[in-house]
């Protein structure tokens, strides 16, 4: 019986030893997974901030590609609207009566001759008026001016330009920022 007795303690402590062994072993198993799962849930957390960051960017060029998109076509539809006052400008004063052409012609000469003594003026072919209506020694029909006058010295050194389209241009360049106040406040 002793030897019974022997046997039962060795298989007890073996028992126990091998529990102990196996609850160590689950304690660190726990460990390791709490570990894990903590590990997995940092990781999870940075690539959810990652990708909110990466959706808040790309929402962000998104917007700013609208923005500018939108600008362009403003910008090219004022463009549109500018040129197209332009030309209508152009063509109002370009098919003017004959008799308010031929004021705004004298006025022209009577402009010019303070640089050019007794000019010569070239006109559209288009023009029915003389040179002594509006006031110069010679005046040439040439294709080329749609409306307005060339001007020019007797020794055809100098000329002055007075086309309406020339003029109108001047104006423009120099009025823009005004005309664009106006048509789009």
């Amino acid at each position: 019986m002793a030897l019974d007795n022997v046997v039962k303690e060795i298989r007890e402590s073996a028992e126990a030893s091998a529990a102990a062994v196996t609850a160590e072993g689950n304690a660190e198993a726990a460990k390791i997974i709490a570990d894990a799962d903590a590990t997995i849930s940092d990781m999870r957390a940075k690539e959810d901030k990652r990708l909110k960051e990466a959706i808040g960017q790309l929402n962000r060029q998104v917007v700013s590609s609208a923005e500018l998109e939108s600008k362009k076509i403003v910008l090219s539809k004022k463009k549109e609207i500018l040129e197209k006052a332009f030309a209508e400008a152009l063509a109002s004063l370009e098919s003017a009566s004959a008799a308010k052409k031929k004021k705004q012609y004298k006025q022209m000469v009577a402009a010019a001759k303070k640089v050019l003594d007794d000019p010569k003026a070239y006109c559209s072919k288009s023009e029915t008026m003389t040179a002594a209506d509006i006031g110069v020694s010679k005046l040439e029909k040439v294709d080329g001016i749609t409306g307005g006058l060339i001007l020019e010295s007797k020794d055809g050194t100098t000329r002055v330009d007075m086309q309406y389209r020339t003029i109108l241009q001047t104006v423009w360049d120099s009025e823009m920022k005004g005309l664009s106040d106006i048509l789009f406040g």
